[in-house]
C-alpha cells in the first residue's frame, strides 16, 4: 500500500489544488508566500503568524477549498495532517480526532471556533459554513492561547469579512446521488464605518443507500439557513461585529448494514424504522475590539441555541429488537476577554478569561419491541425449573420500555496567559499557563416498565416490574495547564526549529446512556419473579452510590513533547513543515459499547496510553507558477499501556495514518487538478478484532474561468473504492453481529459559481 502510495504521488506530483487567489496579487511571484500573511482577517488571539509560532498548523483558504470541493469540516479533514472527521451517519455524531485524541460522545477534544466563537455542543460541530475565507487547523493543546479549553487541537474558521470585501456571491452546484448545494451571499459596506452582509444555503442529497425494509434512502439530507453580519466601526481603534446564523437540517440517517468482516463485505440498511435525525440551531455572537497602539482588547459574548431529535433503531435489523427515541434542547452562554501585545516586540504576550454556563436537557426513552420481548421471556424461562415451565399456556412480555429525562447543565472558568520572549536575535521562548475549573452536574428522572402476560390454567394475569431512578449528583474538577516551547530562527526567510512541552487536559463527566443497560440488568435479575406478583424495585442510599459510580467518568490528562521546523526552501518557492510528537495520557477517555449487552455506547477511562508520530506538508509551485501542489503525511502509533487487559492493542477509530496529495495545472483560465486521500488502519474496537484497511481515494477536477463566473467538473472516488467510515459490534439482538456504514462511492457533479 505504501508503495503504491508513493508510486501515485510521484504521478499527481505534476497534477492536484490551487492555492489562494490572493497570492496571484503577490509582486514576487517566484515565492511561495505563507498563507496567514496574505489573507485579511482579524486575529485577536493570534499575535504572530502561525509559521512563526512552535506549534504544527495547517492554513487553507477559500480558494483551495472550493477547488478541492470542501464544503464542511468533515471534507475538510481529509486534507489535514493527523486530522480526522469520519462520516459517522449523521450532522449529530461530529467525532474529531487530531493525534489520537477524540471523542464520540460527551465532552470534544477538539474545538470549533467560527469568526471567534468557541461553539460549545459537538451536536453543532458537522453544519454548514457560509463563504469562508480561511480556515486555521492547530495541532495539540491550545489552552494558554484561546478561551476554549482543546485538548487534542482547535479548527478556527474565518467568513468573509463585508469590511474588508464586497459584492455578491452565488454558488451552486449538483451531481450523483442528487446531491446539491446551493447559497447566495451578498456583502455590502454603504459608508466607511458600517458593512454588512446576509447570507442563505440550502443542502440536499437523495443518497446512496437505500433501506430494503423501508424502500426508501437511508442518507437522504435537506438543510437550510440564513446568516447576518454586522460590522461597525466608529472610529477607527474600535469595531464591533455581530453575527446571527439560524440553520436547520432534516436527514434519514445512520445506514449501517450488516457487515461480514472475513468477506468485506457490507449489506443495504434494512431497519423496522427510519433512523433519522432533525436539528435547529441559532447561534448570536457579539465581537467587540479595541486597539490601542501597543495592544489589543477584544471581547467575545455569544448566545448558542440547539434543539433535535434523533431517532435510531438500535439494532440494525428488520426484526424489532429496540428504538430510540433523543430529544436535546441546549442553550449555552459564552463570555471571553482577550488582551495582548501587538506591533514588533521583543514581548509578545496574551492575557484571557473565559467563562461558559449550557444548559441541557435531554429525554431519552427506549422502547423494547416484540423481538427483544420474546428473547427477554424466553431468557427468563430459561432461569426456571423445566416442570414450571411446562404448566405455563402463555408466558409473554407485552410492554417493555425505558423513560428517561436528564438535566445536566455545566460550568466552565478558564484563565490563560501566554508570553514569547525574545532571548537574542534568534531564539524566543514561549511560557503558558491555564488554570481550567468546570463544574458538571446531573439530575434525572428515569422509569422502567416491564409487564409480563401468562396463562397457567386456571389462572391468566398480567404483573407488572417497575423501578424509578430519580436523583441529582454534581463533580467539579480544576487543573493547571503549563506550556514551555522554544523557537529558533534558522536565516531571515523566516525557516525556524521549535520544541514544545505541554499539558492537555478533558474534564470528566456522566453517562446518561448507562441508565437502560442499569435496568436492563435489574430486569433480567428479577424478572423470573413476576411470576409471582407485582415487583416494585426499591433503591438504597447505597444503590444510589452505586449508581453514581457506574454513570460517571474521570478527567483525561496528557503530556505532550513535539519538536519540529517550518522550512522555507529553494528561494522561498517550496514550504516544508515537519512535526514530530509524544504524548502520555492517563484516564484516556473512550467511546465503547456498554459492556453487558452492547445496547449503546458509553465513556469509559484507559488507565494509560500514549501516541507517537510525525506530520510532514510540503506546498511549491513550478513551471511559471501554473502548476501548485502540496502534499501532506501524518503518521501515528496510538497504544493502551494499561487497560482491562488490552495493554498493546491499538485505540480504537484513530487512522495509523492520513495522507492528502494534489496538483492544480492553470492555463491562461483553464485548470485541471487532481488530488488523493486516505487513512490508514483503523481498528474499530479496543480488543483489536477487526478494522478498516488502509485505502485511497482519488478526486480530479476541470474548470474554466470566465472571470465574473467560473464552473468546475468534479469527481471524487474515481476507482470506486469500497471502505467503511464507522463499524461496531452489537448483542442488541442476543448474539454478537457487527454494522458498518459504507464510504460514498464515485461521484461525479458540477459546480457553478458567480461573483459581481
Amino acid at each position: 500500500m505504501i508503495g503504491k502510495l508513493l508510486f501515485s504521488g510521484i504521478i499527481l506530483f505534476a497534477a492536484v489544488t490551487v492555492q489562494a487567489e490572493e497570492i496571484n496579487e503577490v509582486n514576487d511571484t517566484s515565492k511561495v508566500v505563507d498563507l496567514d500573511e496574505i489573507v485579511v482577517v482579524s486575529q485577536p488571539k493570534d499575535g504572530r503568524l502561525l509559521r512563526h509560532q512552535p506549534l504544527s498548523s495547517t492554513v487553507l483558504t477559500q480558494r483551495e477549498m472550493q477547488m478541492l470541493g470542501v464544503n464542511d469540516v468533515a471534507q475538510l479533514s481529509q486534507y489535514v495532517p493527523s486530522f480526522s472527521m469520519p462520516q459517522y451517519g449523521s450532522r449529530l455524531t461530529s467525532s474529531m480526532y487530531i493525534r489520537g485524541i477524540g471523542s464520540r460522545i460527551n465532552n470534544p477534544a477538539v474545538g470549533i471556533y467560527y469568526d471567534n466563537i468557541p461553539l460549545m455542543s459537538k451536536a453543532a460541530f458537522n453544519h454548514h459554513f457560509y463563504h469562508i475565507d480561511r480556515v486555521d487547523v492547530l495541532r495539540g493543546p491550545q489552552g494558554t492561547l484561546y478561551g476554549m479549553n482543546t485538548e487534542g487541537g482547535l479548527v478556527h474558521i474565518y467568513s468573509k469579512n463585508p469590511m474588508v470585501y464586497q459584492g455578491t456571491d452565488i454558488s451552486m452546484g449538483i451531481g450523483t446521488g442528487l446531491t446539491s448545494h446551493a447559497e447566495v451571499a451578498h456583502f455590502h459596506r454603504p459608508s466607511e464605518k458600517f458593512a454588512f452582509s446576509a447570507a442563505a444555503f440550502w443542502n440536499g442529497q437523495r443518497g446512496f443507500f437505500k433501506n430494503q425494509t423501508l424502500d426508501d434512502w437511508n442518507d437522504k439530507l435537506q438543510e437550510t439557513g440564513g446568516k447576518m453580519r454586522f460590522v461597525y466601526q466608529p472610529t477607527k481603534k474600535l469595531t464591533l461585529d455581530m453575527t446571527a446564523d439560524y440553520q436547520w437540517t432534516r436527514q434519514n440517517a445512520f445506514p449501517y448494514g450488516l457487515y461480514d468482516a472475513d468477506a468485506n463485505t457490507v449489506a443495504d440498511p434494512s431497519t423496522t424504522v427510519m433512523n433519522g435525525y432533525k436539528r435547529q440551531m441559532l447561534n448570536i455572537g457579539l465581537n467587540i475590539n479595541y486597539k490601542a497602539d501597543n495592544w489589543l482588547l477584544s471581547s467575545t459574548t455569544s448566545w448558542q441555541y440547539l434543539r433535535d431529535h434523533m431517532e435510531m433503531d438500535q439494532d440494525y435489523l428488520p426484526a424489532d429488537f429496540m428504538h430510540l427515541t433523543q430529544l436535546q434542547k441546549q442553550q449555552a452562554l459564552t463570555q471571553e476577554l482577550i488582551l495582548r501585545s501587538h506591533g514588533q516586540r521583543k514581548w509578545h504576550w496574551t492575557f484571557g478569561v473565559f467563562g461558559s454556563y449550557q444548559w441541557l436537557r435531554t429525554e431519552a426513552p427506549v422502547t423494547f419491541g416484540p423481538a427483544m420481548n420474546d428473547m427477554t421471556a424466553a431468557r427468563i424461562l430459561s432461569m426456571m425449573p423445566a416442570y414450571v415451565v411446562s404448566m405455563f399456556k402463555i408466558f409473554e412480555i407485552t410492554d417493555f420500555n425505558v423513560t428517561e429525562t436528564f438535566h445536566t447543565p455545566s460550568a466552565n472558568l478558564g484563565a490563560f496567559h501566554e508570553s514569547t520572549l525574545s532571548l537574542t536575535d534568534r531564539l524566543d521562548v514561549t511560557l503558558g499557563l491555564r488554570y481550567e475549573f468546570s463544574q458538571v452536574k446531573i439530575d434525572y428522572h428515569t422509569e422502567g416498565l416491564v409487564a409480563l402476560h401468562y396463562a397457567m390454567p386456571p389462572i391468566e394475569l398480567t404483573n407488572r416490574l417497575t423501578a424509578v431512578l430519580e436523583s441529582d449528583s454534581k463533580r467539579s474538577f480544576n487543573q493547571l495547564l503549563p506550556k514551555v516551547g522554544f523557537t529558533y530562527r534558522m536565516d531571515d526567510s523566516g525557516s525556524n526549529i521549535y520544541a514544545t512541552v505541554s499539558k492537555g487536559y478533558r474534564a470528566g463527566g456522566y453517562n446518561i446512556q448507562m441508565f437502560s443497560e442499569i435496568y436492563q440488568t435489574e430486569f433480567m435479575n428479577k424478572g423470573k419473579t413476576l411470576s409471582q406478583g407485582d415487583v416494585t424495585i426499591e433503591y438504597t442510599d447505597e444503590d444510589y452510590d452505586a449508581v453514581d459510580k457506574t454513570i460517571s467518568y474521570k478527567p483525561e490528562e496528557s503530556w505532550n513533547y513535539e519538536a519540529g521546523a517550518h522550512l522555507n526552501l529553494l528561494d522561498g518557492k517550496l514550504h516544508a513543515d515537519v512535526a514530530f510528537y509524544y504524548m502520555q495520557i492517563r484516564n484516556q477517555q473512550l467511546s465503547v459499547m456498554s459492556p453487558e449487552n452492547n445496547f449503546g455506547r458509553i465513556m469509559v477511562n484507559a488507565g494509560k496510553s500514549h501516541t507517537m508520530g510525525f506530520e510532514l506538508s510540503l506546498r511549491g509551485r513550478a513551471f511559471d507558477d501554473r502548476l501548485d501542489w502540496f502534499c501532506n503525511l501524518g503518521a501515528l502509533k496510538a497504544q493502551f499501556d494499561e487497560y482491562d487487559g488490552y495493554d498493546g492493542n491499538s485505540i480504537p477509530f484513530v487512522p495509523s495514518a492520513t495522507y492528502a496529495l494534489g496538483a492544480n495545472y492553470r492555463m491562461d483560465c483553464f485548470s485541471v487538478g487532481a488530488d488523493l486521500t486516505g487513512q490508514g488502519y483503523t481498528e474499530w474496537n479496543e480488543a483489536n478484532t477487526f478494522g478498516q484497511k488502509a485505502y485511497v481515494l482519488l478526486g480530479a477536477h476541470v474548470g474554466y474561468d470566465f472571470g465574473s463566473w467560473n464552473i468546475k467538473l468534479w469527481g471524487r472516488n474515481l476507482t470506486d473504492t469500497k471502505y467503511n467510515t464507522f463499524a461496531v459490534e452489537s448483542k442488541a439482538a442476543g448474539q454478537p453481529l457487527r454494522f458498518a456504514q459504507r464510504g460514498n462511492p464515485l461521484q461525479l457533479g458540477i459546480d457553478l459559481n458567480v461573483y459581481f
